[in-house]
C-alpha cells in the first residue's frame, strides 16, 4: 500500500467526516468551556489540555517541511511561517494568557483532537513540502495567494482580539460568565470562531490545495454548529442578551 493512496485516503475521509461532524454538533454540543458536563471520563487542566492538542499542529509541519524535498523553496518557507504563526500563538502563547482557574477538559476530547490534528497536518504539510509540484517564487505575487493571505490575517486579528476580550471579562477571582460587548461581539456571539474559518478558508485559497479546502470545510463544519450552540446558550443565560446580535454572520447568521 502506497503512501499516496494513504494519503488519497485520509484526505477523503476528512471531507467525509466533516459532513458527520457538521450533522452532529447541531445535536450534541462537544463538552469543553461552557459546555462541559460530566460523563466523559477524565479530565485534565483546560490549560495543559490546550497545549498538549495545539502544539504538534506546529511540530509536525516543522518536521515534515524539514523532511521534504521543498526546503530550498521560497514559497514552502512562506507556508511554513504563516502556519507555525497560527500554531505558536495557539499552543504557546494564547494557552500562558488563559485563566488558571480550574476549568475542565475532557481526554477523550484531546483525544479526538491529536488525532485530527496529526491527520491535518500531515495531509497540509506532505502535499505542500512533498507531493506537490514546487510553487515558483511568483506565486506569491498571485491573486490566489494575495487573496488568501488578507482573508487569513483579517481571521486571525478577529480571532486573536476576540479570545483577548474574552479573556478580560472577569477579573481574578470571578466565575460566572458576562456578555462580552466589545469588537465584532457587538454584532455576533463567537467572532472568535469566525476568525478561525476565516483563518483557514485564506489559508486554503493561498495554498489552492486539496488538503488546505478540507481543512477549511472541517473547521466550519466543527465550529459553525457550536457557534450557533453557543448563541443559543447566552440567550437563554441573559435575558437582556441583544436581540440584533446574530450568531456567527453579521445581520444574517
Amino acid at each position: 500500500m502506497s503512501e499516496n493512496f494513504i494519503f488519497n485516503i485520509l484526505l477523503m475521509a476528512v471531507f467525509a467526516t466533516s459532513f458527520f461532524i457538521f450533522i452532529g454538533l447541531f445535536f450534541i454540543s462537544a463538552p469543553y468551556g461552557k459546555f462541559f458536563r460530566k460523563g466523559w471520563g477524565i479530565t485534565l487542566k483546560s490549560k495543559i489540555g490546550w497545549i498538549l492538542m495545539e502544539f504538534p499542529s506546529f511540530a509536525t509541519m516543522v518536521f515534515l517541511f524539514l523532511g521534504g524535498n521543498k526546503k530550498t523553496s521560497p514559497v514552502a518557507l512562506i507556508f511554513l511561517v504563516i502556519w507555525s504563526v497560527h500554531y505558536f500563538h495557539r499552543s504557546v502563547i494564547y494557552p500562558c494568557r488563559m485563566s488558571s482557574r480550574n476549568k475542565k477538559f475532557p481526554f477523550l476530547i484531546l483525544i479526538f483532537a491529536l488525532i485530527f490534528n496529526f491527520i491535518n497536518s500531515y495531509l497540509n504539510g506532505r502535499y505542500l513540502f512533498y507531493f506537490s509540484e514546487e510553487y515558483p517564487l511568483s506565486w506569491i505575487s498571485g491573486a490566489r495567494f494575495i487573496t488568501g493571505l488578507i482573508i487569513f490575517i483579517i481571521g486571525m486579528i478577529i480571532n486573536i482580539q476576540s479570545d483577548y476580550i474574552l479573556l478580560g471579562l472577569r477579573k481574578p477571582g470571578e466565575q460566572e460568565y458576562k456578555i462580552p460587548d466589545k469588537g465584532l461581539f457587538r454584532l455576533i456571539s463567537s467572532p472568535n470562531y469566525l476568525g478561525e474559518m476565516l483563518e483557514w478558508i485564506g489559508w486554503a485559497v493561498l495554498t489552492w490545495s486539496l488538503p488546505g479546502l478540507a481543512f477549511a470545510v472541517f473547521t466550519i463544519s466543527n465550529l459553525l454548529p457550536r457557534a450557533y450552540k453557543n448563541h443559543r446558550w447566552y440567550k437563554k443565560q441573559f435575558p437582556d442578551y441583544p436581540e440584533k446580535r446574530k450568531a456567527i454572520i453579521p445581520y444574517i447568521f
